[in-house]
């Protein structure tokens, strides 16, 4: 019997996977960010009633989704863009998440009979951290300036961190019925810095394994994995922000990347890390979609027509009030600009406006919901649970689509300009890649001058260094141009003769006498090869 079930369940995870591939790759035909077909799928999924047993465990939503999810993503945040815009992001973050879940609290207060006050806030913790990762895949299929795309992935760092906050002290004031405003400022910041504090104190003893104990690839990676699981729950058993200590952990080490880890960890751990954030991204967004069914039989004696209409009138305070907190930062920043240095004393209203609309919610606030107890301590129901947890869903449902929708037709209406981005993309690349042949040759003119003893070898490397920098050095010089075709057939023939020792490759492995490790080694080194040799795109600025 346990086998049965067991069974029934893996090919329900084996079916769930390809239905999250056939979907992602949907999305990709259609041009549309892979969260918004993922929970559309998952909500037409849910009509059929054949995934009525699976629904989101908040638990292993916090516990197992989040920290890893939190720690990719710290991993891929630029420190340099982090620590630029801080005052920014820390404005989204904690300032306009506490304002938005204020508006809420009062909203909801006024609009649903018997709503208390703290409820409200209870409900505006729930909905006020927007989503990055639906934000950044819409942001990432449009061209939008590189500060745009560093405030959303920053601010969705630390979000979380403030709007959990806000749902820990209104739950305990719904559950006691008592609220002290300075206890809970005090035991806020106190949170926030200790959990902070801890999350660097992990960091530094991975980075200590990691750094001088006899690692491998494979064991940096399973420490990788093992690491923000680690920040989160020491955070968490003292009580103190889980969220944060795997944010400062995880960007502690990630500056530390190249001293720490070997290039054979570094290539291997951003493969795994790849698939398993896609992987556990996909099944959230999925899972968001298929809990419609559960969310509105519980319902009970609200009608699902005034419980929609709740959650639209919510929805829509929620979008308008960090529009206009959005603008407001704006604002605020160009009078601070007279006292304090600020990264742009002259924001306008067009990058305020796109932040603003890039407010999607997501998993994090489902979570929070389905973390409502079911009963008060005196044991009676909690109230209006089950309605908080429909409206959150609404609120997911229509910020994601609506938004996640209009944010690339918004973003080419406004046609933003990249003020802060002095040097073009295409030419950065050429420089860094000419300035990275010079640095080469400099060193080999250094310790085996040309007219040394002859090496064949060193000989070869030299001549196809000033080869790289003759061309880039002519494509700095006539960028705009159209350039010949020379490059262009380099790369071709480059490519086709790595397919050629694939080839070779494979028929060797026919024979007995050829190990198929070795060669399976020499065909990841053509792979290697290949992934240089198409990244790199040695083409003159404006060829791209």
């Amino acid at each position: 019997m346990a086998y049965s079930a067991m069974q029934s369940l893996l090919f329900e995870f084996v079916f769930l996977v390809l239905f999250i591939l056939g979907l992602v790759m949907l999305a990709q035909k259609l041009r549309l960010a892979y969260p918004i077909v993922l929970v559309l799928g998952g909500l037409a999924l849910s009509f059929t009633g054949a995934f009525t047993n699976l629904e989101i465990n908040p638990e292993v939503v916090f516990l197992i989704f989040l920290p890893p999810l939190l720690y990719e993503a710290a991993w891929q945040v630029s420190w340099k863009e982090f620590w630029k815009w801080r005052r920014v992001i820390a404005s989204f973050a904690f300032p306009i998440v506490i304002l938005t879940a204020c508006v809420v609290a009062l909203v909801s207060h006024a609009l649903i009979p018997g709503f208390t006050l703290a409820l409200g806030f209870l409900l505006g913790g729930i909905v006020s951290p927007p989503d990055a990762i639906s934000a950044t895949a819409i942001m990432r299929q449009v061209k939008v300036p590189k500060v745009l795309l560093s405030v959303i992935e920053g601010e969705s760092l630390l979000n979380d961190a403030s709007s959990l906050m806000v749902f820990r002290f209104a739950l305990a004031a719904v559950l006691t019925g008592h609220f002290a405003f300075g206890e809970a400022v005090g035991s806020f910041f106190l949170v926030i810095g200790l959990g902070t504090l801890i999350g660097v104190g992990v960091g530094g003893v991975f980075y200590a394994i990691h750094r001088w104990l006899p690692t491998t690839p494979s064991i940096d990676t399973v420490l990788s994995l093992v690491t923000p699981y680690c920040m989160y729950y020491a955070a968490e058993h003292f009580q103190y922000s889980g969220v944060l200590a795997v944010v400062s952990g995880g960007l502690l080490l990630s500056s530390q990347r190249n001293t720490m880890l070997t290039y054979r960890s570094r290539i291997e751990g951003v493969n795994v890390w790849t698939v398993l954030s896609f992987v556990f991204n996909g099944f959230i967004f999925l899972l968001i979609g298929l809990q419609l069914p559960t969310i509105t039989r519980q319902l009970g004696a609200t009608s699902l027509g005034t419980a929609i209409g709740y959650g639209l009138l919510v929805s829509l305070a929620l979008v308008v009030a960090r529009l206009l907190c959005a603008l407001g930062a704006s604002l605020f920043t160009r009078v601070a600009s007279h006292f304090i240095t600020v990264a742009d004393a002259n924001p306008g209203w067009k990058l305020p406006l796109v932040t603003g609309w890039a407010g999607m919610r997501g998993v994090v606030s489902l979570a929070s919901a389905l973390a409502i107890p079911l009963l008060t301590p005196a044991g009676q129901p909690f109230p209006f649970r089950n309605l908080i947890l429909f409206i959150t869903f609404v609120v997911i449902l229509v910020t994601l689509v609506l938004q996640g929708l209009t944010l690339p037709w918004l973003i080419r209406q406004l046609q933003l300009e990249d003020k802060f981005t002095t040097i073009p993309e295409e030419r950065q690349e050429l420089l860094i890649q000419k300035k990275l042949a010079q640095q080469a040759l400099r060193y080999l003119d250094e310790q085996h001058p040309a007219d040394g003893p002859p090496n064949d070898f060193l000989h070869n490397l030299r001549a196809r260094l000033q080869l790289d920098r003759q061309f880039l050095t002519r494509s700095l010089d006539g960028a705009g141009e159209v350039p010949n075709d020379t490059l262009q057939q380099y790369q071709r023939f480059y490519l086709n003769a790595l397919e050629q020792q694939r080839t070779l490759l494979q028929q060797m492995n026919q024979r007995e006498e050829f190990d198929e490790e070795i060669i399976r080694k020499y065909l990841a080194i053509l792979d290697l090869e290949e992934y240089k040799l198409r990244e790199k795109q040695l083409q003159p600025a404006g060829a791209a």
